[in-house]
């Protein structure tokens, strides 16, 4: 049963991460006949604490509190990438798990959970900007660097800020079934379900400056996704030779030509998804992928979904 839940704090705790855990499960939503949690916020420092918004805030409860909880929530915080950890805080969550609670963390603060040695040989989500640093650290945790959030009971991880509603929601609706986990999102206004397996919304910055020859061609090809083009023509538009442009645009962006047009293509594919109704064969041809069943193909590998699937998510199931 989910019925139980606590969710700690350490000092810089994010107030986001903190508000999605409150806002699942901390409001009283029984008007609209759901449940109503246990809910209570812990300190593992102390009563007093500082958001690393400069807030200050005081916590009724230590890690006492713990001890009772189905669910323990660790939200994101402050250079937890990079600090240690109370041993007490550590105990109360191998303890969690020991007696059969379920832990959950968003962003960052699966640092804690790594620390605690609850990713040891689990598969685990983290913020992209953050999936580097955790597997470094802790080279047992099995990082999946661009999934939302990954569900390896008891352990739930997820990636960066708005991650952490699918998670939460995933819980619930696993839990106490999709009409509760529907409802609950109908009133945060948020989209009712997201698989965890969906791609995070990453998109390369276009490194364009004056005089830039690669961020012009860069800049041109955003332009042209729809046309075929080769490393030939490309070069010869920044003006180099084909071997020196493949080396440049490898220092520049971090990827090869082919990958890049293929990322932006599936961005440009996503943006059409969301705002307008054209036809999977109309947006395969304008973002160069020629047709519905290559668009599909290349959308699920880049981003965890279908089109449709997709389409669903950000504009209903009338739009698909």
């Amino acid at each position: 049963m989910l019925q139980n839940v606590a969710v700690v704090l350490l000092d810089g705790v994010n107030p986001f991460e903190l508000g999605v855990v409150c806002e699942v499960f901390g409001t009283d939503r029984s008007d609209d006949g759901l449940p109503v949690y246990d809910f209570a916020v812990a300190s593992a420092e102390g009563p007093s604490l500082r958001m690393n918004s400069g807030i200050s805030l005081q916590v009724e409860h230590g890690l006492e509190r713990l001890e009772t909880a189905d669910l323990i929530a660790v939200p994101a915080g402050h250079s937890y990438a990079s600090r240690a950890f109370p041993p007490e805080l550590l105990d109360a969550l191998r303890r969690g798990v020991g007696r059969g609670a379920r832990v959950l963390s968003v962003c960052s603060g699966a640092f804690v959970l790594a620390a605690a040695g609850l990713l040891d040989d689990r598969r685990c989500a983290v913020h992209w900007k953050h999936a580097g640093d955790l597997a470094r650290q802790y080279p047992r945790a099995v990082v999946e660097p661009d999934v939302l959030y990954v569900d390896e009971d008891p352990v739930i991880t997820s990636a960066g800020t708005a991650a952490g509603i699918d998670a939460c929601l995933h819980l619930v609706r696993k839990e106490q079934g999709s009409e509760v986990a529907n409802k609950i999102a109908r009133r945060m206004v948020v989209p009712p379900h997201r698989d965890g397996g969906q791609a995070q919304y990453i998109e390369r910055p276009l490194p364009l400056s004056e005089g830039d020859a690669i961020g012009e061609v860069l800049a041109w090809m955003e332009q042209h996704l729809d046309e075929e083009v080769t490393v030939e023509q490309l070069a010869a538009r920044a003006h180099m030779s084909p071997r020196t442009f493949a080396r440049r645009f490898q220092q520049e962006t971090g990827t090869t030509p082919y990958r890049w047009v293929l990322r932006q293509r599936v961005l440009l594919a996503q943006r059409l998804l969301e705002a307008t109704d054209e036809t999977m064969d109309a947006i395969a041809g304008r973002t160069g992928f020629g047709n519905a069943a290559t668009l599909r193909h290349h959308f699920v590998r880049a981003v965890g979904t279908t089109p449709n699937a997709y389409r669903r998510t950000f504009r209903g199931p009338e739009a698909a």
